[in-house]
This record gives structure tokens, C-alpha cells and sequence, in this order.
């Protein structure tokens, strides 16, 4: 081990690689030796703006350098298990944003490269991460709380193929394989694990191929139950936010922050060494490289969650 992890963010001119690339800012441990980009115009801009050595364009430029231990893939959801797959092959540690597939099958065979790699391989699962959850979490594992209900929302206004940003891209984004995954992860994390499952959607958009709107129930073998909405059809504050309703309180969760039932915010600044989730995510990556351990959100331990959606997309079809 050198005397920092040595870290290649793949896809660092999109939304999520910039984020990562604020997070890893922060992170003593990590050095970003090289980014990648869909051109090397996009990878030149990105590395100036970092400050990061080495700009290059795809992940065979970055898979074939020496100066790389680890691989952060804030690439299209299409391409994250065969990606996934090749940084294991390569020999380097992986953390693919999530969805870590969009399809069982994909999920299942990424989980198998991983086991046999010996390497540290994380999805981006952010809401085990976000301070919010983080604080709910510790009061379930101190037994002060237990979840009976979540009521989640996850809305956006995207009826055109735009990023984050707000700018054009060349893949369709998907309210089940990616936004529901959040969810689903999540409400097993918080409940245990889901033994029942059900999904209904609404129409096809003639253009992008997807349904626009979905609904999602959810059980854990606790009992608890969860309401999942999903819509890319509303034209309105975009984001998810969590009702936790449960057995000694309400908790109201939106990205980082958190609210009691009555919208009077909570104090989570002691939960973490950061506000944000995205770099609490990337310090667990790092730091599970370093101390050869499993982090929190390891292929194994979300495998769960692609195989509940692979069941309701079956449901679906």
C-alpha cells in the first residue's frame, strides 16, 4: 500500500463524477491520479479544474495504468456491470455508482467476478451513507427505534434524456433498475430483509421506451411495510424524500438533512465526519482498501436489492 490509495474516477465530466470528485477533494487517504471522460476534450477541462495529473478518454486507458489502485465508475447505467467486471479482471478495487446493473441476471454475474477477485468492490448505494438514514440507522441498531412504515417519494421532471446538470446524454435513465434500487436497498438496511413485493406502472413514453410513473409496495420480514412512488412526470421540487414512520417516533429524511414528524430539523452534524453522502461514501471505499476489509454496501451485502427488482420486473412484464 503507497501512502495514498491511488484513484481513477471514470465518466468524471457527468454530474456524479464531479460529486465524487468534490468527495475524494476532502479525503486525505486518496489521490486522484487520472481521469476519464467521453472525450479527451472533457477529460482535459475536468482535470484542470481538479487539478488531477492524467486525463484520458474510456476505461481501457485507465485499466492499463500502473499509477491506478482503485476505480470509481460514475458511468452510464448501461455499461455498469461489464464495466464492473473488467476493473475486477484488471485487478483493481471498484466502486460502481448505483445501479450496480440493470438486470438480475448482470447483478448475479458481477457478484461472482467479485467474490473471486479479492478485491474491494462497493455500489454507490449514497442512502446508507447520507447522515440522515446514518442517525435513523444507529437509533434502530441502539434499539431505540423500529421502522413500522416508510412513505417515499422520488420525483423528478424529466421527460427528455437530461442528466443532473440539466444537459443532454445518450442513455435512458430508468425508475425501477436505478431510482427504486435507492429504496429498496434502503428499506431492507432499515427494516430487514424484503419478503414481499409488488410494482404496477403507468404508461410507455412513445420516445424514451420506459414508464414515466411507477408505484412499489414493500414488506420485511420484521412486518414493516413500505410505499414507494416514483414519477418522472412531476413538475415540481425534484429529489426523494423518506417518511419513517415508526414505533417511538416520526423522521423525515431529504438527501442529508433530517426533520422530525412536526418539520423541526435535527441536529445530524455529529453523525459523521461530513454532511455528505456522496464523500462519506467515498471514505468508506477508501478506507476498506486500506484496511483489507468489506465495506458497507459491498456487491454482497446489496445483492438483495437487484434480485427484488428483478422480481418485480417481472411483474411488470
Amino acid at each position: 500500500m503507497t501512502d495514498k490509495t491511488r484513484i481513477a474516477v471514470v465518466g468524471a465530466n457527468g454530474a456524479f463524477g464531479m460529486k465524487h470528485l468534490d468527495g475524494l477533494a476532502n479525503i486525505g487517504d486518496a489521490d486522484v491520479t487520472v481521469v476519464s471522460a467521453t472525450s479527451q476534450e472533457k477529460a482535459d477541462a475536468v482535470a484542470a479544474t481538479y487539478g488531477v495529473p492524467n486525463a484520458v478518454v474510456g476505461l481501457d486507458a485507465v485499466l492499463e495504468r500502473d499509477d491506478v489502485d482503485a476505480v470509481i465508475l460514475a458511468t452510464p447505467t448501461g455499461l455498469h456491470a461489464a464495466q464492473t467486471q473488467a476493473v475486477l479482471a484488471a485487478g483493481k478495487h471498484v466502486q460502481v455508482e448505483i445501479p450496480l446493473a440493470d438486470s438480475r441476471s448482470d447483478a448475479e454475474a458481477t457478484l461472482a467476478a467479485a467474490e473471486a477477485s479479492g478485491r474491494v468492490a462497493m455500489v454507490g448505494h449514497t442512502r446508507r451513507f447520507n447522515p440522515s438514514h446514518q442517525l435513523v440507522h444507529e437509533r434502530i441498531t441502539a434499539g431505540e427505534f423500529a421502522v413500522q412504515q416508510m412513505d417515499v417519494q422520488t420525483y423528478f421532471f424529466r421527460r427528455t434524456n437530461t442528466n443532473a446538470k440539466g444537459e443532454p446524454r445518450s442513455w435512458t435513465d430508468h425508475l425501477l433498475w436505478h431510482h427504486a434500487a435507492h429504496t429498496v436497498d434502503l428499506f431492507a438496511y432499515q427494516a430487514g430483509r424484503i419478503v414481499e413485493a409488488h410494482a404496477m406502472q403507468g404508461p410507455i413514453h412513445p420516445e424514451l421506451g420506459i414508464a414515466m410513473d411507477m408505484s412499489i409496495q414493500l414488506k420485511s420480514e420484521t412486518g414493516a411495510i413500505c410505499t414507494l412512488s416514483l414519477s418522472f412526470n412531476n413538475d415540481g421540487p425534484f429529489g426523494t424524500f423518506f417518511r419513517y414512520i415508526g414505533d417511538t417516533a416520526t423522521y423525515i429524511a431529504r438527501y442529508d438533512d433530517l426533520y422530525d414528524g412536526k418539520e423541526k430539523q435535527i441536529d445530524v452534524s455529529q453523525v459523521a465526519v461530513s454532511l455528505n453522502g456522496i464523500e462519506l461514501q467515498d471514505r468508506e471505499f477508501v478506507s476498506a482498501i486500506r484496511e483489507g476489509r468489506e465495506p458497507n454496501a459491498s456487491l454482497r451485502q446489496v445483492i438483495d436489492c437487484y434480485r427484488v427488482l428483478g422480481t418485480l420486473e417481472e411483474q411488470l412484464a
